[in-house]
């Protein structure tokens, strides 16, 4: 399925994936070298490759749970079907999937308000194609949301802070309906109906976690 392009901050001209990650590859072999300018290195890996997105980590609750009732087969049934749902919504919200693992994808978007509308709009998808389905095919949506800067690596990975912080919310802190964001995503306006709640929770033991929910 096609996807629109993540576009290049002035100064970085869209790079193909295998070329990207060599000259990534390159820069720090740089840095391993005696007496070498990290500062300098580091400059040019941010003016390469630096980007300022929002990210979203995807994940289905209940996968050892299911796998364990229902047999591996019928999960990955599942996770055909959460992707049928979701890759539409993403390309209708310039969402771009960089990477699907298992029953985990992560997707940049160029803002945080693409970002926010296209979360309400697969919860929402998840919630009417579970109201007619069986236990066992039943979409749990858990989703981790970040923003900031990152290293965009081509069109095939991202590297970042807030890369690692929307992995953790989405993949181990979100329960099933939960949309989970950081600091740095709450500092942004909510969308129309929607409030960003404090949780209990600690990123990381230290920032805070908010989660989207509707007024």
């Amino acid at each position: 399925m096609a996807h629109s392009p993540v576009s290049s901050p002035a100064g970085n001209s869209p790079t193909s994936a295998p070329t990207a990650r060599y000259h990534l590859s390159e820069l720090i072999c740089r840095r391993t070298q005696p007496g070498a300018d990290l500062a300098a290195i580091d400059a040019e890996i941010w003016q390469r490759f630096g980007q300022t997105r929002a990210v979203m980590f995807t994940d289905l609750a209940g996968f050892s749970r299911q796998v364990e009732e229902f047999g591996i087969i019928q999960f990955l049934q599942v996770i055909c079907e959460s992707e049928r749902l979701f890759e539409a919504l993403f390309s209708q919200h310039q969402g771009k999937c960089l990477k699907r693992d298992g029953d985990s994808m992560l997707v940049i978007f160029p803002d945080t308000d693409s970002m926010l509308h296209c979360a309400i709009a697969m919860g929402l998808a998840a919630d009417a194609y579970n109201q007619n389905q069986l236990e066992e095919n039943r979409v749990r949506l858990c989703l981790g949301l970040g923003f900031g800067p990152m290293l965009v690596i081509g069109d095939e990975d991202v590297y970042g802070a807030e890369v690692n912080a929307a992995s953790k919310l989405g993949e181990d802190t979100a329960k099933a309906g939960e949309i989970l964001v950081t600091d740095l995503v709450a500092a942004t306006a909510a969308p129309p109906g929607y409030r960003f709640e404090l949780c209990a929770d600690r990123l990381f033991g230290r920032r805070e976690v908010f989660r989207l929910v509707t007024v």
